[in-house]
């Protein structure tokens, strides 16, 4: 079987082709600035072809239909046609309180995703623009919507609401919701699997570390508390966004500076965390490589990084009841060695021990880092958001035949 799994922004679509037969990625690739100037399609086929193609992309119907232009074609294509193609999956940032799961996306489920839109205002327009795309050049075509929030609907109440009138909950839905619950679900599972335990018996913090970051106590494969809330801007310091931040710091600013809620809401998503600190950059190579040169704010803001990480494992070692696994993931949790090292420096209290040498491990690959005698299994996994999508697309569609 065939699935096209497609992650729709804003102003790129990213898409991979899947033979869920052999799980082997076909083809890979992603749209770039639709809409504007210099607009162009770059795709790489798993034999090693790779093109990149320029031109006028207006919207995103257009981007896709270019996409599957390029899957067919006879040069640079993996389908003969799109007859073989035998479902889509697309990611969808936010799901509400509406998706526990995954789901076949009808006419019905692309109401209830329009109404929870506002909830994430940036990201689920873009994700409905790629299914309108695929419904209007594809009508026949099974698609499925997989939610970031819907590995986090088995929070307890006390965990993901908000100390706030309990009416604009009822109201408005506001409430913690969590967000790269495919890229959790995906490594504690995979951490399971590796170390043949069973999930349901475990307690794991996964730390999902990237220009956007989250960490997330899985209990007995449950999700159980998570680091982001109703948005992405909460918990970890991330590339631009501010993380955790006292409410009363941004009406501070919002009253000195003068500025209203759209240059606020700017302000805290796009010219704080790393790059706001160290006022070097967003990326934590370049940040490192001015620390290492004696750039005192890139310093604080490396400190800050790893401070705020082990302040996080420590709660949900705590409210958990302990831990049996840490696993690290995203960019710098599975490439970044120092970070993994500081985070994990001085933690034996709590029965972690990491091993030097094997913390240096080769990029792109599973590995445990703790000593034999720690208590907790510290891993590295690289994640693969994009598997998950296929396999819960699969799932789905496999389940209308029957």
């Amino acid at each position: 079987m065939k699935i096209l799994v497609i992650n729709s922004g804003s102003s790129s679509i990213k898409y991979q082709l899947f033979d869920m037969e052999k799980r082997t990625v076909l083809a890979k690739g992603i749209v770039e600035k639709i809409g504007m100037l210099g607009s162009f399609l770059k795709n790489t086929r798993n034999d090693g072809d790779e093109v990149k193609l320029e031109g006028e992309i207006v919207d995103h119907q257009a981007g896709i239909e270019y996409m599957l232009g390029v899957l067919i074609s006879k040069k640079h294509g993996s389908l003969n046609s799109l007859d073989e193609l035998n479902a889509v999956g697309h990611r969808v940032v936010h799901g509400g309180e509406t998706f526990k799961g995954s789901v076949l996306i009808t006419d019905k489920v692309i109401r209830k995703m329009e109404e929870v839109a506002e909830l994430a205002p940036l990201h689920n327009p873009p994700n409905l623009k790629g299914i309108y795309a695929v419904s209007g050049l594809m009508p026949k075509i099974p698609q499925a919507g997989i939610f970031d929030t819907a590995f986090h609907q088995t929070m307890p109440e006390y965990a993901y609401m908000y100390a706030i009138p309990y009416s604009l909950y009822k109201k408005y839905g506001l409430r913690r919701y969590g967000f790269h619950g495919t890229s959790h679900r995906y490594v504690s599972r995979t951490a399971c699997k590796i170390l043949e335990v069973d999930i349901k018996k475990q307690k794991i913090i996964t730390c999902h570390l990237g220009n956007g970051a989250s960490i997330t106590a899985i209990k007995n494969g449950k999700s159980v508390d998570t680091s982001m809330g109703l948005t992405p801007v909460e918990g970890m310091i991330m590339g631009t966004r501010s993380g955790d931040l006292d409410l009363g710091v941004l009406t501070f600013i919002m009253d000195k500076e003068e500025i209203g809620v759209q240059s606020a809401n700017t302000l805290i998503n796009k010219h704080s965390g790393m790059l706001g600190i160290s006022g070097v950059s967003s990326d934590m190579r370049e940040i490192q490589k001015a620390a290492a040169e004696g750039n005192e704010r890139a310093m604080l803001a490396m400190k800050m990084y790893s401070y705020r990480i082990k302040k996080y494992i420590g709660a949900y070692c705590a409210a958990m009841g302990g831990m049996d696994i840490i696993v690290f993931t995203g960019g710098i949790g599975e490439n970044d060695t120092f970070t993994r090292e500081d985070v994990c420096s001085h933690m034996e209290f709590l029965g972690i021990r990491i091993d030097k040498g094997k913390n240096n491990t080769t990029r792109g690959t599973e590995a445990i880092i703790s000593t034999r005698d720690s208590m907790v299994t510290v891993m590295v996994i690289p994640t693969n958001e994009e598997l998950v999508i296929a396999e819960d697309t699969l799932e789905i569609v496999s389940n209308l035949k029957k």
